[in-house]
C-alpha cells in the first residue's frame, strides 16, 4: 500500500510525459501500482472534487475571481495546454521560464485562485517548472481547448469571458505578455551639443503564430488605449510592437518587464 502522497507525486510524474520506468525508479513504485491508479474508474480526490461546475449551462456564472481569470487565460493562450488525465479529469499545464521565478508564483497564485479546491504543483523541466492542476472544469473554462495546435484551430471567446476580459484587460494583457511578450530597452546614439550621447527607450513586443490570438490581444491593447503596430517579418509568426512613450508608460505601470 502506498500513502496518498506518494500516489499524487507518481501521477503528477506521468502526467508530465515522463515513462513508468522513470517514475518508477525515481519513487519506488511498481509499474503496475502506477498504471493501476492511471486507470481505475474513480479519479482520486485531490484530482476532483464534488464541486458545482464552474460553467454548468443551465446556470451560468463567471469565475469567483475574474481578475486571476483574465491573467490565467492571457497565460493559457500563450504557453498552456489541457490535457485528459483520468475519466472526466484534465490538467491544465503552463510552462514558465525558470529564468522568471516572480512569473512562475503569478501563475500558480492564479491557477490556485480560479480552482481553490485543487491543488497546484511545480515540475522542474530542464529551463523551466511546468505549473499544473488538476480538475474536471479546465475544458469549460477554457472552452479554447481542442486537438491540435492553437494557430491551427479557431481561438474565439465565449460572451462570458468577453465579459471577463472587458472588464479586466489589464490582467489579460500582462498574461498574454507574460506567455509570449517581452519588454526590451533599444538605444541608439545622439549628437548633443557636439558630443555624442547614448539614448536608450524601452519597448514591448508580443509574439504569436495564431491571428486569432493576436487580434485579441491587439483588441485588448486598442481598449486600453495603447498604440500599438505589427512588424514586417518573413515568418509565419506575427510580432506587435508597442514603441511610443505614452504607451509604453501605460505598459510600464499595469504589466511591466518579467520577473
Amino acid at each position: 500500500m502506498y500513502d496518498i502522497g506518494t500516489r499524487k507525486r507518481a501521477l503528477a510524474l506521468v502526467a508530465q510525459g515522463r515513462s513508468l520506468n522513470s517514475v518508477s525508479r525515481e519513487t519506488g513504485v511498481s509499474r503496475a501500482a502506477i498504471r493501476s491508479w492511471q486507470t481505475r474508474i474513480e479519479p482520486l480526490g485531490w484530482a476532483s472534487r464534488a464541486v458545482p461546475c464552474p460553467r454548468r449551462q443551465d446556470v451560468p456564472r463567471l469565475p469567483e475571481e475574474p481578475a486571476a481569470y483574465a491573467y490565467l487565460l492571457g497565460l493559457y493562450l500563450g504557453d498552456g495546454c489541457i490535457s485528459a488525465f483520468a475519466k472526466g479529469v484534465y490538467f491544465l499545464r503552463i510552462t514558465c521560464a525558470d529564468a522568471w521565478p516572480g512569473l512562475i508564483d503569478a501563475c500558480a497564485e492564479a491557477m490556485r485562485l480560479v480552482r481553490p479546491d485543487n491543488k497546484v504543483f511545480r515540475v522542474q523541466r530542464q529551463g523551466c517548472q511546468n505549473v499544473t492542476c488538476y480538475s474536471k472544469h479546465w475544458t469549460c473554462l477554457f472552452p479554447q481547448h481542442g486537438p491540435g495546435k492553437k494557430h491551427e484551430r479557431r481561438i474565439v471567446l465565449e460572451p462570458w469571458q468577453r465579459e471577463i476580459v472587458d472588464a479586466h484587460p489589464w490582467e489579460f494583457i500582462r498574461g498574454l505578455i507574460h506567455s509570449d511578450g517581452c519588454r526590451v530597452v533599444n538605444w541608439t546614439t545622439r549628437l548633443v551639443g557636439g558630443e555624442r550621447r547614448r539614448y536608450e527607450y524601452p519597448r514591448y513586443f508580443f509574439t504569436n503564430t495564431s491571428a486569432d490570438i493576436i487580434r485579441l490581444f491587439t483588441d485588448a491593447l486598442d481598449r486600453v488605449g495603447v498604440e500599438w503596430r505589427t512588424l514586417n517579418q518573413s515568418r509565419a509568426a506575427v510580432t506587435v510592437s508597442v514603441a511610443r512613450r505614452a504607451s509604453v508608460a501605460l505598459l510600464d505601470a499595469h504589466v511591466g518587464p518579467k520577473h
